[in-house]
């Protein structure tokens, strides 16, 4: 098989498109014939040699990618032959792979993909879906919430506008450039601004009818002068919900805070909210359905598995819409 990998820490151009072997699926597991694999944040802050989240440091050479959809197209010892053939998506954990024409996980971590959702967006949907619900879950939006979302035409952003509007809530969405604003208004938001425009914050004032700003809640995945400029259009008991910190750098950054205030709403907070045995596949099997009834839809930007070096400049450098996909 062809697929992705890294044999050096370092700058996007260290992806290597080349032939490996076959990856063989083990005791239950299988083998995936991947349609789409996604492309996270976190993928270019391993690769550049920042451990990130990850339990254990990154062993190279390694095929980056931990979400993948596709068809099963093997099946290890012990897997229930009904498999053999289905459409299915996985995230694979902090086991990567995914950047590949084939790639491995274990049987529990599959999930038939709807029949009236694409490959890409069931990749969305399975590790940037999950996560945008796992951040409302400490939201209640409703008619009288004012939701002010930084990085709103992003993979969690677009998902975030849409639920909130869904809810009835009054939504200002924040992006940069033209085409991605367009793409907030696109979602829902009842007020779409380019945060590069320095006089943003006074026409969410006006929007609002407001002298000092009336937002209940700031979903932050940004950090940095935007997270300050948003925090101070919150009103009294506005709540500033903190997910991620992409203006600062993922591998150094820490956002911005106020104490009192700013809540980190991922991680074990996630978990202990959502709660069951296992409560990640109980987000992703939510994330899921709201695709396919349509209640959400992720926005994706899709690469050649080829190009992920183009892939992952452009997700740094902010040029990409939604969720990046790579597509062997």
């Amino acid at each position: 098989m062809h697929a992705i990998v890294l044999h050096a820490f370092g700058p996007a151009e260290n992806l290597v498109h080349e032939k490996t072997e076959d990856p063989v699926p083990g005791p239950g597991q299988v083998r995936i014939a991947v349609a789409a694999a996604g492309v996270h944040l976190i993928d270019t802050a391993l690769r550049a040699g920042h451990q990130g989240p990850a339990p254990r440091p990154t062993v190279l050479p390694t095929i980056p990618g931990r979400e993948v959809a596709g068809v099963v197209e093997s099946l290890g010892d012990g897997v229930d032959g009904l498999w053999l053939g289905r459409r299915v998506v996985a995230h694979l954990g902090f086991a990567p792979g995914g950047y590949a024409e084939l790639a491995v996980t274990e049987v529990e971590r599959l999930h038939e993909v709807p029949a009236n959702l694409g490959f890409p967006e069931a990749v969305a949907m399975i590790g940037t879906g999950r996560t945008a619900l796992g951040i409302l879950q400490f939201v209640e939006p409703g008619p009288e919430s004012v939701i002010l979302v930084p990085a709103a035409a992003g993979g969690v952003g677009t998902l975030l506008v849409q639920y909130a509007k869904h809810a009835g809530a009054t939504v200002i969405g924040l992006a940069g450039g033209p085409e991605k604003v367009e793409r907030v208004r696109a979602d829902g938001a009842d007020l779409a601004l380019d945060y590069t425009d320095p006089g943003w914050p006074d026409r969410v004032r006006e929007h609002l009818g407001t002298g000092t700003g009336s937002v209940t809640v700031v979903l932050d995945g940004v950090g940095g002068e935007v997270a300050r400029e948003a925090v101070a259009l919150l009103g009294d008991g506005g709540r500033h919900l903190v997910f991620g910190w992409s203006a600062e750098g993922i591998g150094n950054g820490r956002g911005h805070f106020v104490d009192g205030l700013s809540e980190r709403v991922l991680g074990p907070a996630m978990l202990r909210r959502t709660g069951g045995p296992d409560p990640l596949r109980t987000l992703e099997l939510r994330a899921l359905a709201e695709a396919a009834h349509g209640r959400l839809r992720p926005a994706v930007t899709r690469f050649p598995l080829a190009e992920a070096a183009t892939a992952h400049r452009a997700l740094e450098t902010r040029a990409t819409i939604g969720k990046v996909v790579l597509e062997p």
